[in-house]
């Protein structure tokens, strides 16, 4: 029999030879042999993990057609499940092999086949002492070792579950109270089979558990092993067993966010309709009805605006997932709301209320009164008032920010109302420098109320020429601060989405603007929000809509 023990890194076939050869190890020779490979084996199991859990179950089927064969045989081998970790791994394994929504006959006998080496792996050692006289046993009764395995992991789970609610029921009865470590225990006890549908009640059972300890009683391994199952939608979990996981353990709600963002990020996005399904199904937007989480979650937010300077597309996300989060709270019972100042505990509660007020709660009549009461409110805050540092000013920014749909209207308000500027105008140029240092806002203010003007004296004109309006707004080129073009590049678009003439020369100009200048990313977040705000509106707006969808269609071609 070989004795070179120098094993190429997940040679499958060379492990499928092992194990072939081994049988169920039933000779001397053969027992020599597992024992001379054992920890090569745990090393290469270890490994087959790691790569396993970085795929899809087909994916690694595809990829590794041995793997089945070879880890039914060394499941079967008392020598290999009886060394070290091999059968805890083993397990893991097996677990990324099962399909969470199987899609033909053969994903559906695979997870029949891997419920039962499951079932086997978790009763041969831990639950029976032994294995010959239990086959036995089980043969007398008239079962399969499948039926039996599979109906001792759904007691097991039903009997755990049952101990823990009652003990959470009773938890002034010292006596009868379990253990902290048995909890623990029980926790690390699920890590190899979070991904098994049997175990699901037990999972929820454990993270709505806290035995009224004052500290965390469930292992961190297993807490992160659960989300991070879920955010790959391996598992299926009820709301108050995800929410309650995320308010217990920091991590998995951060990572939760950052996923979120992640998806988000990667997708073109050219339709804010699939970025809320997106949010909605991540669940935060519910979760953060708990103002704890709904801290974190907007501390998190603020973090990833940073990293990212600004990005637009991460603002837009935001914005969405803020108007998301309000209907929630709409809809919400009354006896379980928590009061205003729970979720935004250091702001000023008159703009925190004016600033939450949706747009479609109001009449469009009264959006112009709204948004000066908002714009003096803040005037009043950021220029009247002593803010001390730079964070300050960007905690009232930032909540100005998360509700940008009011911004958005600000801009759309003073092209389609007769109003007199200077509230919206000073609004618009707050957000896109909240600084005054060096008067930049100031100057930001005189520049945009002068295009403001001239494109006001082309607002009626139901013919207008490209070169007229390049002309009257060359200082969108020419000014050399970025936060005076954003503002200029805004009232712009909304120039040529509402006005008479605008319609006829926006394609081109648009291409002109980012074409010429740094605002593509600008001009699109811009575009897909104003569509997502209008459409429900699309008869009033029908032109318009019917123009946004045509120069969205256009940019995402030159992306």
């Amino acid at each position: 029999m070989a004795q070179d023990t120098t094993v190429p890194k997940l040679n499958f076939k060379f492990w499928l030879d092992k194990a072939i050869e081994w049988g169920q190890a039933n000779t001397l020779e053969s027992q020599t042999d597992v024992c001379l490979h054992l920890p090569q084996l745990q090393e290469f199991l270890l490994q087959t993990y790691e790569t396993l859990k970085q795929m899809n179950s087909v994916v690694a089927i595809q990829q590794f057609p041995l793997i089945g064969q070879l880890l039914g045989r060394l499941c079967w081998n008392p020598f290999v499940i009886g060394y070290g970790e091999s059968q805890k791994t083993l397990m893991w394994c097996l677990c990324c092999l099962y399909s969470s929504e199987p899609q033909s006959l053969v994903e559906l006998k695979a997870n029949s086949w891997i419920r039962n080496l499951l079932c086997h792996l978790l009763s041969s050692s831990k639950w029976e002492k032994n294995e010959a006289e239990t086959s036995t046993f089980i043969s007398a009764l008239g079962y399969t070792s499948a039926d039996y395995y599979c109906h001792l992991v759904e007691n097991i789970v039903s009997s755990l579950v049952t101990e823990l609610r009652g003990n959470q029921c009773s938890e002034l009865n010292i006596q009868g109270r379990i253990s902290i470590s048995h909890v623990n225990a029980v926790s690390l006890f699920c890590l190899p089979l979070i991904t098994l549908p049997d175990l699901t009640p037990l999972l929820e059972t454990l993270l709505v558990y806290h035995g009224g300890a004052s500290k965390e009683i469930l292992s961190s391994e297993f807490l992160e092993a659960v989300n991070d199952a879920f955010l790959k939608k391996k598992i299926s979990l009820s709301e108050s067993a995800i929410f309650s996981l995320w308010h217990r353990h920091l991590p998995s709600l951060e990572n939760a966010t950052l996923s979120l963002f992640d998806q988000l990020i990667s997708l073109q996005i050219n339709s804010l309709e699939k970025v809320a399904c997106v949010i909605k199904d991540s669940r935060l937007t519910q979760a953060a009805s708990h103002p704890a989480i709904f801290r974190i979650v907007n501390e998190i937010f603020k973090n990833v605006l940073l990293e990212t300077d600004g990005a637009p597309e991460v603002m837009t996300i935001i914005q969405v997932f803020i108007q998301l989060f309000i209907q929630v709270q709409q809809n919400e019972n009354k006896q379980h709301k928590f009061p205003l100042k729970a979720y935004f505990p250091h702001h000023h509660q008159p703009l925190v209320i004016a600033l939450l007020r949706r747009p479609f709660e109001l009449p469009s009549t009264h959006w112009l009164q709204h948004l000066k009461h908002i714009s003096d409110m803040l005037k009043s805050i950021v220029e009247d008032t002593n803010i001390s540092s730079f964070a300050d000013l960007y905690e009232i920014w930032f909540l100005v920010a998360c509700f940008g749909e009011w911004l958005d209207i600000a801009a759309e308000q003073l092209m389609k109302a007769a109003v007199a500027p200077d509230a919206l105008l000073w609004l618009l140029s707050f957000y896109y420098c909240p600084e005054n240092e060096d008067q930049q806002r100031t100057q930001t203010m005189v520049e945009s109320r002068a295009v403001y003007s001239h494109l006001m004296m082309f607002y009626n004109r139901t013919v207008l020429s490209f070169g007229e309006l390049q002309a009257s707004v060359n200082s969108i080129a020419d000014t050399e601060q970025y936060p005076t073009q954003c503002l200029i590049t805004h009232l712009l678009t909304n120039f040529l989405l509402f006005s008479s003439g605008g319609h006829m020369i926006a394609q081109e100009f648009i291409s002109h603007i980012t074409e010429t200048t740094d605002m593509s990313k600008e001009v699109s977040s811009l575009l897909i929000r104003t569509a997502y705000r209008i459409k429900p509106n699309g008869g009033e707006n029908q032109r318009t809509v019917k123009l946004l969808n045509e120069l969205l269609q256009k940019l995402a071609l030159e992306v």
